[in-house]
């Protein structure tokens, strides 16, 4: 079953999206986060993916009173990251609401630590984020907001977070991210063929129906919807639509 999740990414208290990570290109949506959050529940979301992007360059959780209020108010189960730093770091989002840590850059720096607090609080509670860009050769792993260059490579840590319990994956591809181009299905086959025991969530480049559909069909678990949603491409409801069909006809 494929899940479509919308994305609520947040600056300076604003709902916003980069093209490609980039902050210096930001488009600044006219919604107020917590009733965006209620808009979509009521049109039957379940979930929701929340983002500080303040947080995930300055390692400070700077939207943390907005996320709070979505999580107490929107009636959804929310998995947010952005700012984790530290096993604290992740006691503070479960201590305000969020039912699911997305952790990042520390996933790509600090393996052992992350594998450790997967074994402490289980594989439900934390969600993998390894964002990805092309080159060289190999899926590469930038971090901090994706501005930092890393060693590690994604065929190097998939196989590793597997063997460490690791359940729920979020995959974008970096270069789709905010561009409308179309999710980079190659991606999400390379995911699954390295580490099928990943409930893997597809995220960056999704534009239309049928780009949700041909995920839904790929096995993919979730559905990351960000800009085709903010600007009216289709509606929570039409995703929902889609993906049941979809997944009937598996």
């Amino acid at each position: 079953m494929t899940l479509p999740i919308p994305a609520i990414d947040l600056r300076d208290g604003k709902v916003v999206r980069l093209f490609q990570g980039d902050y210096e290109q930001q488009t600044t949506f006219a919604f107020e986060p917590e009733a965006l959050a209620r808009r979509y529940a009521s049109d039957g979301a379940t979930w929701l993916h929340v983002v500080d992007l303040d947080g995930a360059r300055s390692g400070r959780f700077e939207n943390l009173p907005t996320l709070t209020a979505i999580a107490a108010s929107a009636g959804l189960a929310v998995q947010a990251g952005g700012g984790i730093r530290d096993e604290a770091g992740v006691r503070k989002l479960l201590d305000a609401g969020v039912s699911r840590v997305v952790v990042g850059s520390i996933a790509i720096r600090e393996p052992a630590a992350v594998a450790a607090w997967i074994g402490r609080y289980g594989a439900e509670r934390i969600v993998l984020a390894l964002d990805t860009r092309f080159r060289d050769g190999q899926w590469r792993l930038p971090s901090a907001g994706w501005t930092a260059d890393e060693d590690r490579t994604l065929g190097e840590l998939l196989p590793f977070y597997e063997a460490a319990g690791a359940r729920h994956l979020l995959c974008t591809d970096i270069d789709r991210d905010g561009t409308m181009a179309g999710p980079n299905t190659a991606l999400y086959r390379y995911v699954a063929a390295t580490s099928p025991n990943l409930d893997v969530q597809a995220s960056g480049g999704v534009r239309s129906l049928d780009d949700v559909a041909g995920l839904a069909l790929q096995g993919v678990a979730g559905v990351i919807l960000g800009r085709s949603l903010l600007q009216g491409e289709f509606t929570m409801a039409d995703a929902l639509a889609v993906t049941a069909k979809a997944d009937a006809s598996c």
